[in-house]
């Protein structure tokens, strides 16, 4: 595939800075004075030089390119009615799917009633049409996954007055954002917590902080139905910077974790169709790859080259430039096995290699 050439814009650069940690400084105070460098660019200040040696076919953070790679077709799930502007997934014994193809969120009915896992902004005002396609029930409760607006935002226009149940650290970031369109939970829990109603069952756990504290598993197991949201995105690539996890080796954990769980279905709070085992093992295995290749290419790439003689005394150029050489080669390395595996993968694989180099400088090595 044809690209242009890739020369780093002042954006590209910019967000690179923002990458760069304060142990820049303490590494700074151990290294020998930056002498000569390869590649030097003494162009105007803050602009653009000529690209690193070796850049990858993919175009890096901040630089537009024509068309992106071609999403499988592994990645994607059923049509939208545009109509309609969602669909619903039966997921077996009165458990449903609703999803606008970007978000997903679940309902289930049960005798007296009608349980929302979620109600993301983009379709919470398509969640009661949902539901009447297939009763007259009204909702008496609804879960949080976590307390994001994306995915809970539009609980207060569901209407009526339910009980609503999330973890406590949910709870108390909401308390802390003091948003009326995401009511306060009226009932939280620390680890577990079934909900039983009519017959139906719901298990809730707490699995630690991994995409953010309070994010919960919820468990249909009558449906053997696995609900986890932002941590797997099947036939896609993760969400940048690992779904914005807010703990890098607690992400990894969680996903390791439910690929060895027992349920037939996921659903991931994202992307076009629910998932199977195969989706969370492909992504465990790119993630697993990704880790291997970031961690080669922080020992094999050398401090200071390709830096502009006149930048060695500033310790933020100097460890951002070895950043860079370190995500380009950790890009480089996973693109010919995983470009044409993952949807979206040249959108985010850069995001990608940066999380996980500074995961690994910071909560491992």
């Amino acid at each position: 595939m044809k690209r242009s050439t890739f020369i780093q814009s002042p954006n590209t650069r910019t967000l690179n800075r923002f990458a760069i940690s304060c142990a820049a400084l303490l590494f700074m105070n151990q290294m020998a004075p930056v002498s000569a460098f390869a590649g030097a660019n003494e162009g105007v200040p803050g602009v653009a030089g000529e690209p690193y040696l070796n850049m990858p076919a993919i175009a890096p953070l901040g630089v537009r390119i024509g068309k992106h790679l071609e999403v499988p077709e592994s990645s994607k799930g059923p049509a939208i009615d545009p109509a309609k502007g969602y669909r619903i997934q039966d997921l077996g014994q009165g458990l449903y799917m609703v999803t606008d193809n970007g978000y997903q969120s679940m309902f289930m009915v049960y005798d007296k009633g009608v349980v929302v896992v979620d109600a993301p902004t983009s379709y919470a005002q398509y969640i009661p049409k949902a539901i009447a396609e297939v009763t007259d029930k009204s909702i008496t409760h609804v879960i949080y996954s976590h307390s994001h607006i994306d995915h809970i935002g539009g609980t207060k226009g569901l209407g009526g007055h339910p009980i609503i149940i999330a973890q406590e650290e949910t709870k108390r970031l909401l308390l802390r954002a003091k948003d009326s369109n995401r009511p306060i939970p009226t009932i939280t829990f620390k680890d577990k917590y079934t909900l039983k109603v009519g017959g139906k069952i719901l298990e809730l756990s707490y699995h630690g902080v991994a995409h953010e504290p309070g994010n919960i598993f919820i468990y249909a197991p009558a449906q053997k139905t696995l609900m986890v949201v932002d941590v797997i995105f099947p036939g896609w690539m993760p969400w940048r910077r690992f779904a914005l996890a807010q703990d890098v080796p607690g992400y990894f954990a969680q996903v390791k974790e439910i690929n060895g769980m027992d349920w037939d279905t996921l659903v991931g709070g994202h992307v076009e169709r629910t998932g199977t085992h195969a989706d969370v093992a492909l992504q465990l295995e790119f993630m697993n790859d990704l880790k291997d290749a970031a961690r080669r290419a922080l020992k094999s790439t050398k401090i200071g080259e390709e830096l502009a003689p006149v930048d060695g005394g500033n310790p933020w150029a100097v460890y951002g430039n070895y950043i860079d050489r370190v995500v380009i080669q950790c890009v480089k390395e996973l693109t010919p096995k995983w470009s044409t595996k993952l949807g979206g993968y040249d959108v985010y694989i850069w995001d990608q290699c940066y999380a996980m180099e500074q995961s690994l400088r910071i909560d491992e090595q």
